[in-house]
């Protein structure tokens, strides 16, 4: 089993079969346009800047199942994400990535590597972890379920779940890992 067995709806109402992405890189992550982590998409976006050409792709799930951080319809994420980041890399609809409302995919992804722990010395971990352990100790309950917001998965080129990174690491810092899958596509 890949990613590629599964399907997704995009912003502009139509499903989307992942297989699409084959022989590709992928950035799989899940997005809220009011959340401490948000700055991250600046960074997503210069990540697919920089790889795109190289058959790198990142696609962006917006979710409301934490602390209800991205309220708005699909229509408004999107013009936001493009007027306030510049965000041109393929949008989904708005996905539950968690629980038994979880879209198929994350509960793949999220099954296949376990909950990576956050970086606790993360400026934004400061009140994240604190606001988890108030209002949502459920979140902490399992090994392997998203526990917030710009949970990322990275994906070879075969559609294999290769690395998990949670809120707490900025995507730059995933740049290496990126570009050594990208080396295995060029072989």
């Amino acid at each position: 089993m890949s990613v590629h067995q599964f399907t997704a709806v995009g912003m502009n109402g139509q499903v989307r079969k992942l297989e699409d992405y084959k022989g590709k890189v992928l950035l799989i992550v899940n997005t809220a346009g009011r959340c401490g982590f948000t700055y991250q998409y600046e960074d997503l976006q210069k990540l697919y800047d920089r790889y795109k050409e190289k058959d790198f792709v990142i696609l962006g799930f917006p979710c409301n199942q934490f602390d209800h951080q991205e309220p708005d319809a699909n229509e408004q994420i999107q013009a936001n994400c493009l007027l306030n980041y510049g965000v041109n890399f393929p949008l989904y609809q708005k996905t539950d990535v968690r629980g038994e409302s979880a879209h198929p995919l994350f509960d793949y992804l999220s099954h296949k590597i376990p909950f990576q722990g956050f970086n606790t010395s993360h400026p934004v971990a400061k009140i994240l972890l604190p606001l988890i352990n108030e209002k949502h100790p459920e979140y902490l309950t399992d090994d392997y379920s998203i526990k917030w917001n710009f949970t990322k998965f990275l994906i070879d080129h075969n559609g294999d779940v290769v690395k998990r990174f949670e809120c707490t690491t900025d995507p730059i810092d995933m740049e290496n890992d990126i570009e050594a899958l990208l080396k295995e596509v060029a072989v």
